[in-house]
């Protein structure tokens, strides 16, 4: 297999050939030697970070955006890092100074068509945020309307989209030539990262997540997500609503005292699953400083430019599973996770029943201060890849899901315990996806399933009634042949009873050896020796008609399907 990188790429070459030849001696197996490297599964880990996995973190921060968004990919993939590493990388910022004003009024003006001062009463020059692929700044609408502007850093999606290229060809290249690229299908993770990142480059695309978002959730009036403004949003720049607050992990004690944290956080985590669970489209991405409190005391999800969705199936064997480790029925989640992911060659059942019950069964021993549901879900598909057992992105992404809701309701309420939530709401979860299953849409596919049914039924019925009367129904069947099963069952039983008598004449001939008779053969009794040639004959015979036979049925033609007929 022969495959050629562009030379543009060279360079994204050796970047990925170096981190590869630094950080090849990361194992998943813990160390041994290393005393409380791994907490109990479910339990709450510790704030440090190795310093290799801290090393790779910033080895991946100082080379660009598409790398810091690379490593909060494989922060998810406990399949391939150990637990420290993914620690480190979901950590990981877009430590990244803002750039100039002079270009941010050229972006928003070229987008927009108009100047800065006839779109906007008010527009901040300084940003309020910035990241690898954009800022944010303050502005207020003509109508004093208050505003959250958005804007694409120059030329990133033109590096990013470089970037993607050269990471497509080192995948074809790992996927091409080394175990690791097969047995991980690294070709697969690049496209559906490059898909991602794609899309969260297109803030069109977000605007629409936003939308989507806010009519799922109208229902909770705790949670609040806001609005694009549509005439002003483009694929570069981003208009919404302004939400005045601060980041959930900020709040100081005081603050906490006057709010309802147990309260936020049960809301929260309700409608996480809901989103999740139910309507199978969940905003992929709630770190700490994507979640506010607002100045009314209610959540705001921001940044909605990493969304997942999730099947109807796998949304039922989602839900399944999350409610049988909440329960701590380990071999229920074993059969879930065993439907959920892909059997690889290195498939083993029995271990994987016995790591996922073993992981299941400790849960239901952690204090509510211990359990971090997020770990469970992510510590279940390292050991699923560790046992053969290749896992959906979906669940992964879960699992980074919940590790960031786990961290945010213990900041609103340290008591809070997301299992017994789940036990809470799992009737209510389950009575929506019913809801679901009976909806207009589905109840009109059944009714044109069912009319169909009923039109063809009066002439099915009539020729099988036909077919009855003339005596000529038939059915096939594609088994084995009865009569060729039986003939082959007598020839067996012939063979052994044929057997048995010769065996009989061999043991009577030697018991009559010892009897004096004066007719002899060849010195011997004569009725022993008649007894003996008789059973050499039969036994020449039998073996000569066995090879015959098999020789006969090694070149016979296989047997048609047999047809049994109904009268």
């Amino acid at each position: 297999m022969s495959i050629s990188l562009k030379p543009s790429h060279l360079q994204r070459y050796k970047d990925v050939a170096s981190l590869v030849l630094k950080y090849r001696s990361i194992s998943l197996d813990p160390d041994p030697d290393a005393p409380d490297s791994e907490p109990p599964a479910g339990a709450k880990r510790s704030e440090s970070v190795d310093p290799k996995a801290a090393e790779l973190a910033a080895d991946l921060e100082r080379l660009g955006p598409t790398f810091v968004k690379l490593g909060q990919l494989l922060s998810t993939r406990g399949d391939i890092l150990p637990p420290a590493y993914l620690d480190a990388l979901r950590r990981l910022q877009d430590k990244v100074e803002p750039f100039p004003y002079e270009e941010v009024e050229e972006i928003v003006q070229a987008e927009l068509g108009v100047r800065i001062s006839k779109a906007f009463s008010r527009f901040d020059r300084e940003p309020i945020a910035a990241a690898s692929l954009g800022q944010v700044h303050r502005a207020a609408l003509r109508d004093g309307r208050p505003v959250a502007v958005k804007v694409q850093r120059p030329s990133i999606r033109e590096q990013i989209t470089e970037d993607l290229e050269a990471f497509r060809e080192i995948a074809q290249v790992l996927a091409g030539r080394t175990e690791m690229g097969k047995r991980f299908d690294v070709e697969s993770m690049i496209e559906e990262f490059r898909k991602t990142l794609l899309r969260e480059l297109d803030y069109r695309q977000e605007a629409q997540n936003m939308v989507a978002l806010g009519v799922a959730l109208k229902d909770f009036e705790r949670i609040v997500v806001p609005q694009p403004i549509d005439d002003y949003t483009t694929t570069r720049v981003l208009t919404m609503d302004f939400i005045s607050g601060a980041k959930v992990t900020s709040l100081t004690p005081l603050t906490k005292i006057d709010i309802d944290g147990c309260g936020l956080a049960e809301e929260l985590f309700r409608a996480y699953l809901q989103q999740i669970l139910v309507d199978g489209f969940f905003h992929a991405d709630p770190h700490p400083g994507n979640v506010f409190l607002t100045d009314d005391g209610r959540i705001a999800l921001l940044d909605l430019g990493m969304v997942a969705r999730i099947a109807p199936t796998l949304r039922d064997q989602l839900l399944k599973l999350v409610i049988a480790v909440s329960e701590g029925k380990g071999e229920e989640a074993a059969d879930q996770i065993d439907k959920i992911g892909e059997r690889l060659e290195a498939y083993n059942e029995r271990e994987l029943r016995r790591s996922i019950g073993e992981l299941v069964g400790s849960v239901q021993h952690t204090t509510v201060s211990e359990l971090q549901m997020g770990h469970i879900v992510m510590e279940l598909s390292r050991l699923a890849g560790e046992c053969g057992v290749r896992i959906p992105p979906e669940l992964t992404m879960l699992g980074k899901t919940l590790l960031h809701l786990d961290e945010i309701g213990r900041t609103l309420d340290p008591s809070f315990d997301p299992n017994a939530s789940i036990r809470r709401n799992s009737t209510e979860l389950l009575q929506q996806r019913m809801r679901q299953s009976v909806s207009p849409g589905n109840l009109f596919a059944s009714l044109l399933e069912a009319r169909e049914f009923m039109g063809k039924l009066p002439e099915r019925v009539n020729k099988v009634l036909d077919l009855l009367s003339t005596n000529s129904l038939r059915l096939r069947v594609d088994a084995i042949d009865e009569r060729e099963l039986i003939s082959g069952l007598q020839k067996i039983a012939n063979r052994i009873a044929l057997g048995l008598v010769l065996a009989a004449l061999i043991i009577g001939a030697a018991l009559l050896m010892q009897v004096p008779t004066p007719f002899r053969i060849f010195g011997y009794p004569g009725l022993a020796m008649i007894f003996f040639l008789v059973a050499v004959a039969g036994g020449a015979a039998l073996a000569g008609s066995i090879v015959v036979s098999d020789r006969k049925q090694s070149q016979k033609p296989p047997a048609k399907p047999s047809r049994s007929k109904l009268a």
